[in-house]
């Protein structure tokens, strides 16, 4: 089988990112199936900024370009409500679609390569730094292991999804193949914001 194509899409109002941490409460039986589905098999579904419609009811649109998700723990505290914590693994791009009867939207996908991550250059030490101030002043741990702020990649995803930045801009962001470019796009941001300086 084909592991790109039927990849079942969990359409939401947040944008994943690879290695990054996604708690995620399902209810609706497609969702349940497919979680369940995913914890039998171990392969991901994927998950995606809606571009038009609702997280719960009909089926959204989703964005094209999303992020595989893999799960990591499984809770089912009350009935009909499963808990789940996952992992952002590997962006992909939707290249067609299709929605089963029970309402989940299946897709036939490819995986998107990335530029070769690369140390984090000295001109983002202000990202790196600002980074590590907001983990610390966490109570509990706020990014999976193991966390790599020696990584361009890594610490331009981590401030992607943490800073308050607009949906569009987020989805922009993980559409970046390039991590310097992302990298530059969030030091702009900051520095304009006086969130850091040089």
């Amino acid at each position: 089988m084909d592991p790109s194509r039927d990849v079942p899409i969990f359409p939401l109002n947040t944008v994943l990112f690879p290695d990054g941490r996604l708690p995620l409460r399902v209810f609706e039986a497609r969702y349940m199936d497919m979680a369940r589905e995913a914890l039998k098999s171990g392969a991901p579904f994927g998950v995606c900024l809606i571009r038009e419609g609702r997280e719960v009811g009909q089926p959204a649109v989703p964005a094209e370009v999303g992020t595989l998700a893999q799960i990591l723990e499984c809770d089912m505290q009350q009935m009909g409500v499963l808990l789940l914590s996952t992992r952002g693994t590997e962006r992909f791009r939707i290249l067609e679609s299709r929605v089963n009867p029970q309402g989940l939207i299946l897709a036939r996908i490819e995986r998107l390569a990335e530029l070769a991550d690369t140390p984090l250059p000295e001109r983002f030490a202000p990202c790196e730094r600002l980074l590590r101030a907001v983990a610390a002043n966490q109570p509990a741990p706020i990014f999976l292991e193991p966390v790599r702020f020696e990584s361009a990649r890594w610490v331009g995803n981590r401030l992607a999804e943490i800073l308050p930045l607009p949906l569009p801009v987020k989805q922009s962001l993980l559409e970046v193949d390039d991590s310097l470019v992302r990298l530059n796009v969030l030091l702009n941001f900051l520095q304009q914001r006086g969130l850091i300086v040089n």
